[in-house]
């Protein structure tokens, strides 16, 4: 498709955290082959101030939960004339969007692939995706719209000038130089690592490297934060609940992050953050940090489920402070 003035993509991409993350390179490569169209990108409302900051993005459009909002949405697509809408999240809600949009090309996966299946009706072109990883999945869509495919996954996100400031300060306060941050949570209890080896580990960092930790935690985790805390000891990490934006910032800066198959840990990867991804019931293959980082997972006869347990899974039972701590030391020595 040859590049005009007048060409126009709808970005359709809601959330979560780590997805938004993984259909960057996607949208960076429609950005690199088109560098004069515009791309603007409607995500639910909760995740904005994220999306606001990647670079190559037009404009940002919040789609918020509820009938008026969901309405002035549409209203709001339907005076972008976009000239091809691109749906990376395979539900029947972003493929409604996408076709409300009255985009003439509508580009989202087929049958097999898509998380709804009878989603992909409502696409005018449906992609069997190459590749393993979800970013490579999600780029297929972005090169049947027309990009090139990238030699190599770009991230280009931007750290909040105003938050990186705050954390700064925040750092000076506390008496804090160079840290580490630990992102014990997650919405699956599958997904995670124990809180009392969280803390063991942060005591271990302290002792062994003399690093102060940050317990990154949602609003519902407060007694999380407060078990990686008590097991921490003289460690005494800091327990923290930032914004979007000051996450972004805390983690650009950190030497080291530390977590399961989370939002915070891949956008901490694609900053170019050091990380140790502990990987239990998902497969690192599909959903590992990008564009590098240590991954931890050991055979388990429970394997690759996606099972969205609400206990600690046997696999994430399975990693020993010892095996993190070396894979943290290691990435901390190399860095």
């Amino acid at each position: 498709m040859p590049e005009t003035d007048l060409q126009r993509f709808l970005v359709v991409r809601l959330g979560s955290l780590g997805d938004l993350v993984h259909t960057l390179p996607a949208v960076a490569a429609l950005r690199a082959s088109f560098p004069r169209a515009r791309i603007e990108w409607v995500v639910d409302q909760k995740w904005w101030p994220l999306v606001n900051q990647f670079d190559g993005v037009d404009d940002v459009i919040a789609f918020q939960r509820s009938y008026g909002g969901a309405i002035a949405c549409v209203r709001r697509l339907r005076q972008g004339r976009y000239s091809c809408a691109v749906d990376f999240q395979g539900l029947y809600k972003s493929a409604l969007l996408a076709r409300t949009s009255g985009a003439r090309r509508r580009v989202g996966f087929d049958r097999s692939a898509a998380r709804e299946p009878g989603a992909s009706i409502l696409y005018t072109e449906r992609v069997a995706p190459a590749g393993r990883h979800v970013a490579e999945l999600n780029v297929s869509l972005a090169v049947r719209a027309g990009a090139q495919a990238p030699r190599e996954m770009q991230f280009p996100l931007r750290v909040p000038e105003r938050e990186a400031h705050e954390v700064r300060e925040k750092l000076l306060s506390e008496g804090v130089g160079d840290y580490v941050v630990v992102s014990p949570g997650g919405g699956w209890a599958s997904k995670r690592w124990m809180p009392d080896r969280y803390g063991a580990l942060c005591a271990e960092l302290w002792r062994r490297q003399g690093l102060r930790a940050f317990v990154n935690v949602s609003a519902s985790e407060a007694e999380l934060a407060r078990s990686v805390i008590g097991a921490a000891g003289p460690a005494r990490p800091l327990a923290i609940t930032p914004s979007l934006p000051e996450l972004a910032a805390l983690l650009a800066t950190a030497r080291l992050v530390v977590g399961a198959d989370t939002g915070p840990l891949h956008l901490a990867a694609a900053e170019g953050t050091r990380v140790v991804a502990l990987f239990g019931p998902t497969d690192p293959a599909r959903n590992g940090p990008l564009p590098r980082g240590t991954v931890l997972r050991n055979v388990s006869a429970e394997g690759t489920t996606y099972k969205r347990g609400e206990a600690y899974s046997p696999s994430m039972l399975s990693l020993s402070v010892e095996q993190v701590l070396e894979a943290a030391e290691r990435e901390l020595n190399a860095g």
